[in-house]
């Protein structure tokens, strides 16, 4: 694929923070747990945080010390055995770390280069809303929907992942934006109708961010 490229270290570098030990650690969110209702309600952002984002970064340091216990022994079996684990655990580190982030109360649309990027390859911003909420919708079973951009070509796609497969990894795209379509992302607010949240979501994107995502990429092309 011609936006893969050596994306591993950038990955681990970009989306989460590790020590000496690649222990991963919680971040903080940078607004209230309210403070996105009536889009997303506080009890669920709390769950979703203290909860679930803390599970997988439970079990991904978990299986580092068993990795590197592996190492020590060189016990290969052991070692092949905690990749989809690690994987996994990982993904969803990365995958909730830039969620958190591409979120915000004040909503309001993306302007300047970000727009004219998305227009370039949707026609409109309306366009790219309904394309993604189509693949988040469309999502069997548990996953995401990302918006990212190729560091080679500087075009943006969208693109679904199953599970926690981080977008790097997958596709060879940086991320801009995600909706994680988990149930428990919405579940207790919005039940069973996907659709509503998706839809919902809209109104609280952090726009400055998914700029910032951009622009942080787009200088290298």
């Amino acid at each position: 694929m011609a936006c893969f490229r050596s994306l591993a270290k950038q990955s681990i570098n970009r989306n989460f923070t590790i020590n000496r030990r690649w222990k991963a650690t919680l971040p903080a969110l940078p607004y209230d747990y309210a403070a996105l209702e009536p889009t997303i309600s506080g009890e669920i952002m709390e769950l979703h945080h203290t909860k679930h984002h803390q599970a997988y970064v439970n079990n991904l340091n978990e299986a580092l010390v068993r990795l590197d216990e592996a190492k020590e022994r060189n016990d290969f079996k052991t070692i092949i055995s905690l990749g989809p684990i690690i994987r996994f655990n990982g993904g969803g580190h990365i995958n909730h770390s830039i969620f958190w982030q591409v979120l915000s109360p004040n909503g309001g649309e993306p302007h300047g280069e970000l727009r004219d990027a998305i227009e370039e390859t949707y026609g409109s911003l309306e366009n790219m809303k309904a394309r993604l909420s189509k693949l988040a919708i469309s999502v069997q079973g548990s996953g995401w929907a990302w918006l990212g951009m190729c560091p080679i070509s500087g075009k943006i796609r969208s693109v679904a992942c199953s599970n926690q497969d981080p977008l790097e990894s997958t596709y060879g795209l940086v991320p801009l934006f995600g909706i994680d379509v988990w149930e428990h992302a919405y579940y207790l607010q919005y039940k069973n109708v996907r659709a509503d949240y998706v839809q919902a979501i809209w109104n609280v994107v952090n726009w400055s961010d998914v700029e910032r995502r951009y622009m942080s990429v787009k200088p290298t092309l």
